[in-house]
């Protein structure tokens, strides 16, 4: 009888313990002869490239941005709820935050960026345009800083590549998704020779499916309506 009723007890206590077990990190790798824009670490076979610095948030809000990355069209794809909590990874100076704001009325955007530079250029183009539902956020090279079960949609936009700490960035990432949550990464198509970004700022389907494995996350499609980039969504289980 009274292991009967220590029964739900044991199983409650083993599925927490399964919920709090964390994904192994596959580990880095250096090689001091690194490629040119690259830092010499290495991620799952892949050599992490520089960071672009906030000396050229011009790049960011080009003209031809518009019809190169279609930022519209992404957003638009993005599948997103009026009550949506959604996390802008490297949101740089805004340019997909302010374009995600205006559909998630009842719910907000966490524009995170490491550089505090980049984040005053996004507060102030908050300012000028009048939007309150964003909130800026001061992430650090091995935390994105987000609340933990409190995020419907991640944005990495061109972003993850660069991450110096993927495994640790990822790990805090999936922590902040709420189950069912999706991550939703674009990253210029390493498999296309003909896309002018450097190697090392393009990734092929098959590692970022492989990254994002490691964290259990479900590969639910990838949209290549783009001209350059692969947009490949995953979500946590429920």
């Amino acid at each position: 009888m009274k292991l009967l009723k220590l029964f739900p007890v044991i199983i409650a206590a083993l599925v927490s313990t399964s919920a709090l077990q964390a994904a192994e990190n596959p580990g880095y790798e250096f090689d001091p002869a690194r490629s040119q824009g690259g830092t010499g670490k290495f991620y799952m076979g892949r050599e992490i490239s520089g960071v672009m610095g906030h000396q050229a948030a011009g790049w960011l809000e080009r003209e031809q941005r518009t019809h190169e990355e279609m930022p519209d069209e992404v957003v638009a794809n993005m599948g997103l709820e009026p009550d949506d909590v959604v996390a802008d990874i490297g949101a740089g100076t805004g340019y997909f935050t302010f374009r995600m704001a205006p559909l998630v009325p009842e719910g907000k955007v966490l524009a995170t960026d490491i550089q505090p530079e980049m984040l005053t250029l996004l507060r102030q183009r908050q300012a000028e345009l009048g939007i309150s539902n964003v909130e800026p956020l001061l992430g650090q090279i091995d935390d994105p800083g987000l609340p933990e079960n409190a995020v419907d949609v991640v944005l990495l936009v061109d972003a993850y590549h660069e991450f110096s700490h993927p495994f640790e960035m990822m790990d805090g990432i999936n922590n902040a998704l709420k189950p069912g949550g999706r991550v939703i990464l674009l990253e210029y198509r390493a498999e296309d020779d003909t896309v002018p970004i450097r190697p090392l700022h393009k990734m092929s389907e098959e590692q970022v499916v492989r990254e994002m494995s490691v964290f259990g996350l479900h590969w639910d499609d990838t949209l290549d309506f783009l001209p350059w980039q692969h947009m490949l969504i995953f979500s946590k289980p429920e």
